[in-house]
């Protein structure tokens, strides 16, 4: 209540601020005269072809292949950027009427339209741009047609008292068996008739004081902790507080104290597993993995010195690779072979590669598309961080193939 009681005051308070200023003119009534210009042949031009056509061909009618005419006009303003508008125009054409041929003999054709000139500024600018919508009617020999208006021009407004006006209209047929497309372009000039009127001004009244509420919130200044900051009464006018900086505030927050997602109702992402991987970035939500295989874990095997063949615990091993690749089909893995430093780097190099190669070749016979899978080789290159590859120990662990998640 108090809130509404405040924005009625404030308003109150404008419009009588708004009152005491000098209010916009509107057009007082005025007649023209103008000399006009009728095109039939760009109407037809452009429904024939396009409008980009007719402007990249400059295939427009020229000045001398339109009528000329006289028109009449009167005008009046409604609203300070609105004005009434009524135009008489005649010229003797050779009416094209759709579908028939034409005549070959001129008549009187008269047009008569009523619009609205829609003005970008009031009365109180010299040089005034508006456009024009409105409905009108012709007569040609014993046909009668209506058609719309629409336009748009400028008047040079010469001391409130005449000027120039210059207009140029598409007029769109509304009985299209009487009525035909066609531009309509004048340029003329005006007289104000009847007495001037003055600039009238209201007289100034002082504004209602109005408690001040700086913020906007409905609790005044005086009684806002946080004047400057729309908050609520729960608060003193203070916003709802955020102790994380997320952008939800506590009272939507279900972890106030971290910052969290919306979507989450203010929580940071979970991560089920626990394996630092949150699980809209894990593929693997329910097992610890590492973050370079997207949250999965690595499979690694080992081998015997100089051997490349699968053992069954392999795959076993493998037959999970198959179940998960089968749940997600647009993840690709690729098998990584390694080798201790015994024997030659040719040999050991060959030897990685078979040794990535036959997991692939495992998981292809599973049923696995091929393009899914890659293998790699890397030889004796990339020994296990840590291990003494002087000990049998320390070899041991170098004799080894690891799946990973291919992330190309």
């Amino acid at each position: 209540m108090k809130k509404l009681l405040a924005s009625v005051m404030s308003l109150y308070g404008l419009l009588i601020t708004a009152s005491s200023q000098t209010v916009a003119p509107i057009r007082q009534s005025a007649i023209g005269i103008s000399f006009t210009l009728t095109d039939f042949i760009t109407a037809q031009r452009i429904r024939s072809t396009s409008l980009t056509s007719v402007l990249n061909d400059k295939a427009w009618a020229k000045v001398k292949d339109m009528e000329p005419g006289f028109a009449l006009s009167y005008y009046k303003g409604i609203l300070p950027k609105i004005d009434f508008a009524a135009t008489f125009n005649g010229t003797f054409v050779d009416y094209p009427f759709p579908n028939k041929p034409e005549s070959g003999a001129t008549s009187f054709l008269g047009e008569l339209d009523a619009s609205a000139q829609f003005k970008l500024v009031n009365e109180n600018y010299w040089f005034i741009p508006y456009a024009d919508l409105g409905l009108g009617a012709h007569v040609y020999k014993v046909y009668y047609g209506a058609f719309i208006p629409v336009g748009i021009g400028f008047r040079v407004n010469f001391f409130d008292e005449a000027g120039i006006n210059v207009n140029s209209q598409y007029r769109i047929p509304v009985s299209p068996e009487t009525a035909n497309y066609h531009f309509f372009h004048s340029i003329g000039i005006y007289g104000i008739i009847g007495p001037k009127k003055e600039t009238v001004k209201a007289a100034p009244v002082v504004p209602a004081v109005v408690p001040q509420d700086s913020d906007g919130d409905g609790i005044i200044d005086a009684n806002d902790k946080c004047p400057n900051v729309p908050g609520t009464a729960k608060y003193d006018g203070c916003p709802i507080p955020d102790s994380d900086k997320d952008g939800i505030n506590d009272e939507e927050d279900k972890c106030p104290t971290v910052p969290g997602l919306p979507r989450y109702n203010g929580c940071p992402i979970p991560d089920t597993d626990g394996d630092g991987v949150n699980d809209e970035e894990d593929k693997c939500p329910n097992r610890p993995g590492v973050a370079i295989n997207l949250g999965c874990p690595e499979i690694t095997f080992y081998y015997k010195r100089a051997v490349a063949t699968l053992s069954a615990a392999d795959k076993k091993s493998l037959d999970s690779v198959v179940s998960f690749m089968n749940n997600n089909p647009t993840l690709n893995v690729i098998v990584e072979g390694y080798t201790s430093n015994t024997g030659t780097e040719k040999f050991n190099q060959t030897l990685s590669e078979k040794r990535a190669a036959n997991s692939v070749k495992y998981l292809v016979s599973k049923g696995i598309d091929k393009g899914r899978l890659s293998s790699v080789g890397f030889g004796e290159t990339q020994p296990v961080e840590g291990s003494d590859q002087k000990t049998e120990a320390g070899r041991a662990k170098n004799r080894r193939s690891i799946m990973r998640i291919n992330k190309q």
